[in-house]
């Protein structure tokens, strides 16, 4: 699957609508899905710690053990993950052992994020294993619903 920004903008909307489902359980706002190479959407996750109790159900590791459980393989190595909020290092990790080869990255996240904000997992050549990152994609959307939930969470 090569780069296309027109379906990196579809997909992210399906991310946001992950997002989304974060509502009813106070949970901050993130929503991944891992596309196949088809095109076709084979995992999908939103932030369940709180819903779960769980410190580890970030949206990315949630959309990655859906995919990997609906193909049967741990390697995702024809999948693109496709996440609203610049992935922290434990999700970052989970994509490289996913052996995941994209990313598709709506807004940053200047105090975790591993993708080139705080830390470059994702592209450090001391790995065996990179991923090409397209940064950006609905920034902005995904910027405002995390502001939008942190301005509530502090009552103003």
């Amino acid at each position: 699957m090569t780069h296309n920004p027109q379906l990196h903008h579809e997909w992210m909307g399906l991310a946001l609508a992950e997002a989304h489902r974060t509502s009813a359980s106070g949970d901050v706002p993130v929503g991944a899905v891992v596309i196949d190479a088809g095109g076709n959407v084979v995992g999908r996750g939103y932030n369940r710690r709180e819903a779960d109790a769980d410190p580890v159900a970030h949206a990315e590791v949630l959309a990655i053990r859906s995919a990997a459980e609906r193909l049967g393989r741990w390697r995702l190595d024809d999948c693109t993950l496709v996440v609203t909020l610049e992935p922290c290092t434990m999700c970052a990790g989970a994509t490289l052992l996913a052996r995941i080869p994209r990313l598709v990255m709506g807004a940053w996240d200047d105090k975790a994020g591993a993708v080139g904000s705080v830390f470059d997992v994702l592209r450090d050549r001391r790995l065996n294993h990179w991923v090409e990152v397209f940064p950006d994609v609905r920034r902005e959307e995904c910027a405002a619903m995390l502001r939008d939930f942190f301005a509530a969470e502090r009552g103003s």
